[in-house]
Parts: structure tokens; sequence; C-alpha cells
């Protein structure tokens, strides 16, 4: 399965606000996964938790802070998506946190690329990261909902 090629769709984003906790959030969601066929060849969940150090009103980061989150989510993205490995799902800025998630085909190559990343310390912000067997896709059922999904 794993050379099987799967027609993916280009991303199209889609920004989400929220409120919890009393505090506002932000979604960009890749709202194309919404109605892609086939799930079952990315039933891997990856959640990469960042701290934000840099924050004004309402727990948000500046706009200094922001491009350090933008720089290290371009420096994982390709690692995590290489070899049309991962799809990315959603980046969600919440109470002093930037969560950026992908549903992943094979998560052996994504875990020794993090692994790495935090054993070198070649981080600019403390995180952690998470990577679930998630085959129906429950845990992107958020994100997608309101989208076309079921």
């Amino acid at each position: 399965m794993a050379d099987q090629k799967i027609a993916t769709p280009p991303e199209v984003h889609a920004l989400l606000e929220f409120r919890q906790r009393d505090l506002p959030g932000f979604a960009t969601v890749n709202v194309a996964l919404a109605k892609f066929a086939p799930r079952a060849a990315f039933p891997w969940h990856l959640s990469v938790l960042v701290c934000c150090d840099d924050l004004v009103d309402h727990r948000l980061p500046s706009a200094d802070e922001q491009k350090v989150l933008f720089e290290f989510e371009d420096q994982l993205a390709p690692l995590i998506t290489a070899n049309a490995n991962a799809l990315f799902l959603a980046r969600v800025t919440h109470d002093a946190r930037r969560e950026i998630i992908w549903r992943v085909r094979n998560p052996e190559a994504p875990n020794s690329a993090l692994r790495e990343i935090l054993a070198n310390r070649s981080y600019p912000r403390e995180f952690d990261y998470r990577i679930e067997n998630d085959p129906e896709w429950l845990k992107a059922a958020w994100y997608l909902a309101g989208c076309g999904s079921d």
C-alpha cells in the first residue's frame, strides 16, 4: 500500500474562529479533506503542539511570535509530508498554543523526524506531539464539520 498512488486534492484553506474557556481561537483548516474519499490511506492523526512565548491580548501570539511559529512549521512540513506521507489538516491557535495537525499514512517517518528534532533540541519553542491511529478520522471531525464532511 505504501507505493499506492492517491490523487490528493489541492489544499483549500478556511479560517474558523471559535471561543473556548472564554478565549478566542483561530483554526486554518484544509477543507479540501472534507470530501476526500480515500481517507483509509491516511489512518494516523499527527498533532504537534507548540508553546507560544511572546503573547498579546487573549493569550494569542504576537506578530513576531507568529513569524517564529510559521518558520517552525515550514521546518516541520517537508519532513512530515515527504513522499506524500501526510496531508495538512489544520493549524489551530488558542490559549498560548499552536497546534499543527496532519493526517499520516505511515507514522514511522514523522515520528523519527520529530524525535530527532527533540533529541537535537533544534526547535525554537518547546513542543510535544502525538501520533494516534484514527482510521475513522474521528479526531478530524471537528475541523471538517460544516465543510461538507459527513
